[in-house]
């Protein structure tokens, strides 16, 4: 085994903690704080160029810096259509998914941005089935995001 192998283990680790903490939050506060979400996003920024300097692999920063690029437009577009659907803390966190997901590959970050929405909205029509939310409702989008990321990762 070479001595990347656990560094990726573990910085899967510290992602997990800190995503089980904002999924935490998000469900009882509909918000992702900035404190958590901004030093994770840096300290992965850092992460991925170490990574391509020690292994002389430049492609998977590339593809981490489009994943967080595309992701992240995507959601601000998103904010940008009504302020009432995602929130900015749902647009940071999809630049930290869209980095981590890119930096695995286009097939994750597929599977991880597409998961996120199908859950989601399948979340929302049980609610809507059970009578517990209607059309106005408004449910965190977060954890959805963070399983949907879990889920590109592990899938592919």
């Amino acid at each position: 085994m070479d001595l990347r192998t656990p560094v990726v283990v573990c910085v899967h680790l510290a992602l997990f903690v800190v995503g089980c903490r904002l999924v935490a939050i998000d469900a009882r506060t509909h918000r992702l704080p900035n404190r958590l979400v901004l030093p994770t996003l840096a300290a992965l920024l850092v992460l991925a160029s170490l990574d391509a300097l020690a292994t002389g692999e430049i492609r998977a920063l590339v593809r981490a810096l489009l994943g967080m690029l595309v992701l992240g437009v995507f959601y601000a577009a998103l904010r940008s259509l009504g302020r009432e659907g995602m929130g900015g803390g749902d647009v940071k966190l999809a630049a930290v998914i869209g980095l981590v997901l890119g930096w695995h590959g286009w097939p994750a970050l597929a599977v991880g941005a597409a998961s996120a929405f199908v859950l989601g909205a399948l979340y929302a029509l049980a609610l809507m089935a059970l009578r517990r939310a209607d059309r106005t409702t408004r449910i965190a989008f977060g954890p959805w995001m963070i399983i949907g990321a879990v889920l590109g990762v592990v899938a592919t």
